[in-house]
């Protein structure tokens, strides 16, 4: 059975959580559904880790679905970089199951908790796919199976504010645009090299050079449709409200997943299918996503410093670390670019016991609003210690998580003789503190009202995976060796192409001539 497991772990991490939703829905019971959701994250986590552990030397492990070898048929292709982000997803998915259990009860409507682990599953599912499939289609498929999925998370959020309805829509408008331009630029490149395999397409890419209009029309309408799913300033209209209304639960698991996945397509289009060294992609990052990263690192950290919503403000947070992440692709370097993915591992620990954190403080007073928290931090002192650890780590305080990847992308800046970038780096860093002390200033500092004398520690269900993800970013803040490692060896696969690696294991039923 293990070595089945090991044999097809590419499609069994997809089909677990996706095989889960539709039994839940027939079930029709939410203890049943949650049993099922706990047990197909774990298991996908499982299955995530043992592909991690065989590519972390650099090796690529190409599955071949049907025994049909690409290009004709549908090929699962990991390598470290999305093996990585495979671990993100599947274990932001374990620990916030335990948590939804109790959360969902007070945020959404009983009638619904089986649809929520549907969607939930669902969601799981179709953003594992696209980390994972090596076919150009299937990350459409998947994405729209994720973007669905989450539309209707959001706005399960109603049953606490309605304006989760309005959010939701305004997400689906967006990210339907973000879909077709997406979708338009595969038409393009389809055109252009008659193939739908990621690989193919690289080497038929490398044929032609970069003279094709067509391909780099198909580069453009990628790089939009992406920067729309993954909210890239000034395109991030729908993330604000999609996380200040949904249910507590959602937020912390689509900020910790959801917009790295997208992040972590544009990076595969921009360096294993395309190639840096071409001209008209040099020059998108540098004129594009450049100048756009150092303006989302500072107005989203602005616009957060304003917010009396606790979610609002951690989700211009999100915006403001998307623009980190994106600084060091642009940096078009080794090291800058294994500052993005120590990142988007750090900041989704971090950003997820955030969210965790004010999930449960929402619990217990029915409010995200920064004043009805005074004094908290004497009524709930496990839930706001946690909440202090996870903002200590989104400022990148030494000795967090958080400071890791910062300081890798200073290390970045500075070999590269962009001293500015350092300093500007640094400076927004600092704006990160305005907004974290004034939260820690209304729990600790401001006396705790009369109505509010009542109020007691979280439930321990909500408490043990949230100080899982806060001690997590005091454990890779002190031990960041392996994160760093990965890293370095995914960064490294990426700009080498990042679909070679040190050499291809063709794992499950093989192909076929």
């Amino acid at each position: 059975m293990l070595n089945f497991a090991a044999n097809h772990a590419p499609i069994l991490t997809v089909l677990l959580p996706m095989l889960a939703s539709p039994i839940m829905v027939i079930a029709i019971n939410r203890g049943i559904a949650y049993v099922l959701a706990q047990l197909a994250a774990l298991g996908a986590l499982g299955l995530s880790l043992h592909m991690l552990l065989l590519t972390m030397d650099g090796s690529v492990l190409s599955y071949h679905l049907g025994g049909w070898a690409p290009p004709l048929g549908i090929e699962y292709r990991v390598d470290t970089a999305n093996a990585m982000l495979l671990v993100v997803i599947t274990l932001l998915a374990s620990v916030v199951m335990p948590y939804a259990r109790k959360s969902i009860e007070d945020e959404i409507d009983p009638k619904h908790h089986t649809l929520f682990y549907a969607c939930l599953m669902l969601c799981v599912s179709g953003l594992l796919g696209v980390t994972i499939t090596g076919d150009a289609f299937n990350i459409f498929v998947f994405l729209e199976i994720s973007s669905l999925s989450t539309y209707v998370l959001v706005a399960l959020g109603a049953k606490k504010d309605r304006r989760a309805l309005s959010a939701s829509y305004d997400y689906l408008v967006l990210g339907t645009i973000g879909a077709t331009f997406f979708v338009i630029g595969l038409g393009f490149i389809y055109q252009a090299t008659g193939s739908l395999n990621l690989f193919d397409i690289a080497s038929r890419i490398a044929e032609q050079g970069p003279t094709s209009r067509t391909l780099r029309s198909g580069f453009a309408f990628i790089v939009v449709g992406m920067a729309l799913k993954f909210a890239m300033f000034p395109l991030h209209r729908w993330l604000p409200g999609a996380y200040a209304y949904a249910p507590s639960v959602v937020t912390a698991f689509l900020a910790a997943t959801a917009t790295k996945v997208a992040l972590y397509v544009l990076m595969r289009f921009l360096f294993s299918v395309y190639s840096s060294t071409l001209g008209f992609e040099r020059d998108t990052v540098v004129y594009v996503l450049l100048p756009l990263s150092l303006l989302a690192m500072f107005v989203a950290s602005f616009m957060a410093v304003f917010q009396p919503n606790l979610k609002r403000m951690l989700a211009y947070s999100s915006l403001a670390q998307v623009g980190y992440m994106l600084l060091g692709i642009s940096l078009l370097t080794t090291l800058g670019l294994t500052s993005t993915m120590a990142h988007l591992f750090n900041h989704a620990i971090t950003k997820g016991a955030l969210f965790l954190a004010v999930g449960a403080i929402i619990f217990r007073t029915g409010t995200a609003l920064a004043p009805g928290m005074a004094g908290l931090g004497k009524k709930m002192p496990w839930t706001c210690a946690a909440f202090v650890v996870a903002g200590l780590s989104l400022i990148g305080v030494p000795g967090t998580a958080g400071f890791i990847s910062k300081f890798i992308l200073l290390q970045a800046a500075f070999d590269k003789g962009w001293w500015f970038l350092g300093l500007l780096i640094v400076a927004s860093s600092l704006i990160a503190v305005v907004y974290i002390w004034r939260v820690l200033e209304v729990l600790y500092l401001q006396p705790v009202p009369e109505e509010a004398r009542t109020i007691k520690e979280a439930p321990l269900s909500l408490l043990l995976p949230t100080w899982f993800l806060a001690l997590a970013c005091i454990w890779f803040g002190l031990d960041a060796d392996f994160v760093i490692d990965v890293s370095r060896t995914a960064a490294e696969g990426l700009l080498a192409g990042g679909f070679e690696g040190k050499g291809t294991v063709i794992i499950g039923p093989g192909g076929r001539p």
